[in-house]
């Protein structure tokens, strides 16, 4: 009886703390003993099955079609931008354990912007924000035209703007005027390609102008994101990590300056990380979303034209330049691939 008793304790314990190990600890604890074995693999089977780990509408499962031993990509996972050192980064975040418990452990789930980020109190006092129809901004001060007003032809070329309400609005989170805020709300998959790693695929139909989910991660200064992009160079020459640093760039009414937003998704981030360039523009768009009262805008995807079942989801990371030495290959197989991929500076 002691015997019984003290493996269903050890059993207990590995439940708890196993789904908060990074890979080499859950790897080390397997070795063990075969109790901790047959958690471990548990645990590894439901981080598999859903990268959103329990936080979007619908699971995100990881499939490797090349048979390779990864079974899944870690990365701590937020449903929407955080600020790198305020609120400091969490450093564990427990995943392959029960769902539910992941809901409310994610800080992140909870709110959809913490302070920092916002600006001024400003926001609307409607009740009930107006429906938006093509061409017509509305009665909402913080309204834009819908999706369906955009070319959806912007990939590479430019970036969309749009304002929705924020955090200092009367309105709730399912106002028709906060499209972007209600997380991944469509059907998709990461899987593998021997070449390019991991990709992010539609699983179902996403019609043009149909918003698929923001590229979400911490928030940087510049300077933080050029100190981790030279490291970030270093490890990925090596193949020892596949970083997800984006510099965006809003060019304000002047035309002489513009404003620069660095997102780092590698360690802190959600699907969107998983998005991979191609050199023909993609079929996602970008826009850049202001939300009334924040102080830096959200870049968001939408569907560029209609998405088939099981089609990869890709746009421009910016334009190659072919004279950098150091640019890491391009394998997205368009037409007009040049072969290589953009670097930060571009």
């Amino acid at each position: 009886m002691r015997r019984t008793r003290g493996g269903a304790d050890l059993r207990q314990w590995a439940e708890l703390v196993l789904p908060w190990l990074p890979p080499p600890d859950l790897t080390a604890a397997a070795c063990t003993c075969k109790a901790l074995s047959r958690v471990a693999k548990s645990v590894s089977s439901r981080r598999a099955s859903d990268a959103a780990r329990g936080l979007e509408r619908h699971p995100i499962p990881f499939l490797d079609p090349t048979g390779d031993d990864q079974p899944y990509s870690y990365f701590l996972y937020t449903r929407f931008p955080v600020l790198a050192l305020f609120p400091p980064a969490p450093s564990a975040q427990p995943w392959g354990g029960d769902p539910d418990k992941n809901r409310i452990l994610d800080a992140s789930s909870l709110a959809v912007f913490a302070s920092p980020i916002t600006g001024s109190g400003a926001g609307c006092g409607c009740n009930v924000c107006a429906p938006l129809a093509v061409g017509d901004y509305g009665r909402c001060p913080c309204s834009s035209p819908k999706m369906g007003s955009f070319s959806g032809s912007n990939a590479g070329n430019g970036t969309d703007l749009m304002t929705e309400c924020g955090t200092n609005c009367s309105c709730g989170v399912e106002c028709v005027n906060r499209l972007t805020q209600r997380g991944v709300s469509v059907k998709l998959r990461i899987v593998k390609d021997r070449k390019k790693g991991w990709g992010l695929h539609a699983a179902q139909f996403i019609r043009r102008g149909q918003f698929v989910c923001e590229y979400a991660g911490e928030f940087l200064t510049t300077e933080e994101a050029r100190r981790r992009q030279r490291t970030y160079d270093e490890l990925a020459c090596g193949g020892r990590l596949h970083p997800a640093l984006l510099v965006v760039r809003e060019h304000l009414p002047s035309g002489k300056a513009c404003l620069r937003v660095n997102v780092d998704a590698t360690k802190v981030g959600n699907v969107a990380r998983f998005v991979n360039h191609s050199c023909d523009g993609g079929n996602l768009s970008t826009v850049l979303v202001r939300n009334s009262g924040s102080l830096l805008p959200r870049l968001c995807f939408f569907a560029a034209k209609d998405v088939v079942d099981g089609e990869e989801l890709s746009f421009s990371y910016g334009v190659a330049d072919l004279t950098k030495q150091g640019l890491l290959p391009c394998f997205c197989g368009s037409s007009c691939c040049v072969g290589r991929l953009p670097s930060e500076e571009t």
